[in-house]
C-alpha cells in the first residue's frame, strides 16, 4: 500500500467511524426514547458507547488481526489525551467545577482503572513470562469490574432520581420512526466494523511508511482521531459554559476505555504490550492523579485556567517525547 493510499484509507476509516458512531447512537437514542427507557439510563449507556464507539471498533478489529500494538496503544494513548488535552483544553476555555461525589467516587475509579492497566504491563516480571500481556482471563476480570461499576452507576442513579426528560437541558432527540432507527443502528454498526478495519490497515502502512512503530502511531495519530467524539463533545460543552458535561465525558470514556474496551478486545486474542511500555503506563497513571490533584488542590474542586495549561503543556511535552522516542 503506497504513502498517499495508506492516508486515503486512514481519513476514510475515521470518517466512516465518526459517522457511524453519530447515527448508532441516534438510532439507539430514538430506540430507547420508544421503549420508555430515561435520559438518565441512555445517557450512562447509549452515549457512553457512541463516543467510544472508535476505540471499541478499532481495538476489536487491531485484536482480531493480531496487531496488539494498535489495540493497546489505542486505549493507552486515548486515555492520556483524553485527561491532559481534553480536560486541559475545557479548563482552559472554562473553570471545571467538579461534584463532591464525582471527586469521591467517580475519579478514584479512572485512577483505579489506569493502576490495574500498570499491574498488567508488568505482568512479565510477576508471572516468568516472556512479554507482558493482557490475557484472556485478565479481559474477563477487567469485565466483571465494568459489570460491578455499571451496577453502582445504575444504583447511584436510582438513589438520587430520574430527571424529568421533559424538563432535560440538552438537546432534545429527533423522534426517528422505529424502522428508520432500526436503519440507524444497522447502518451504524456496519459503518463502525467496515471503516475499523480500513483505519486499521491505513495506520499499520502509515507507520511503516513513516519509519515508526505501529504503537506510536497508535498513542498518537489513532489516538487523536478516536478520540475526536469526546474532544468535540468537551469543548461544545465548555464553550456553552456547560465545562460539567466535559468531566462525565472525560470520566465515562476512560473507564470505559480501559475496563469493557480492553476486556473485550483481550478475550478476543490475548494482548502483548509491543511497543507500549511502562513508561507510557505510569505517565496515564501520572495523568489520573493529576486530575484528582488539580481538583481538590489550589482551588478546591475546581480546575482552574493555570491547571488546564498545565495539563495542556504536559501532553504536548509527552507527544514530542514520543515521537523523539
Amino acid at each position: 500500500m503506497s504513502l498517499i493510499a495508506s492516508v486515503i484509507w486512514l481519513l476514510v476509516g475515521l470518517g466512516l467511524i465518526l459517522g457511524g458512531a453519530a447515527v448508532l447512537t441516534d438510532g439507539a437514542s430514538a430506540i430507547a426514547r420508544r421503549m420508555g427507557i430515561s435520559d438518565l439510563i441512555i445517557g450512562l449507556t447509549v452515549v457512553a458507547f457512541g463516543t467510544s464507539a472508535p476505540e471499541l471498533v478499532i481495538s476489536i478489529v487491531a485484536a482480531a488481526q493480531g496487531n496488539s500494538a494498535i489495540a493497546v496503544g489505542n486505549i493507552v494513548g486515548s486515555n492520556i489525551l483524553n485527561i491532559l488535552l481534553i480536560i486541559g483544553l475545557t479548563a482552559l476555555i472554562h473553570p471545571i467545577k467538579i461534584k463532591k461525589d464525582v471527586m469521591t467516587n467517580e475519579i478514584p475509579m479512572v485512577i483505579l482503572s489506569s493502576v490495574i492497566l500498570l499491574i498488567l504491563g508488568y505482568s512479565s516480571g510477576l508471572d516468568n513470562l516472556p512479554v507482558a500481556a493482557v490475557t484472556r482471563v485478565d479481559g474477563l476480570l477487567l469485565l466483571i469490574f465494568f459489570i460491578l461499576f455499571m451496577r453502582y452507576t445504575f444504583a447511584s442513579a436510582r438513589r438520587t432520581g430520574v430527571p424529568d426528560p421533559e424538563a432535560s437541558d440538552g438537546e432534545s432527540l429527533r423522534p426517528y420512526p422505529t424502522v428508520r432507527a432500526i436503519v440507524f443502528v444497522v447502518a451504524g454498526l456496519a459503518a463502525l466494523i467496515w471503516g475499523g478495519d480500513k483505519f486499521v490497515d491505513g495506520a499499520s502502512a502509515l507507520a511503516r511508511h513513516m519509519g515508526v512503530s505501529e504503537a506510536t502511531i497508535s498513542l498518537t495519530i489513532v489516538a487523536v482521531g478516536t478520540s475526536l467524539p469526546e474532544l468535540a463533545t468537551s469543548v461544545v460543552a465548555a464553550m456553552k459554559d456547560k465545562p460539567g458535561l466535559a468531566i462525565g465525558n472525560v470520566i465515562g470514556s476512560n473507564i470505559f476505555n480501559i475496563l469493557m474496551i480492553l476486556g473485550t478486545a483481550a478475550t478476543v486474542a490475548p494482548l502483548p504490550f509491543v511497543g507500549v511500555t511502562v513508561v507510557d503506563l505510569w505517565i496515564l497513571v501520572g495523568a489520573s492523579l493529576m486530575f484528582f490533584v488539580f481538583g481538590w488542590a489550589f482551588d478546591k474542586r475546581r480546575i482552574t485556567r493555570p491547571e488546564g495549561a498545565v495539563m495542556l503543556a504536559c501532553y504536548f511535552a509527552y507527544t514530542a517525547w514520543l515521537i523523539c522516542r
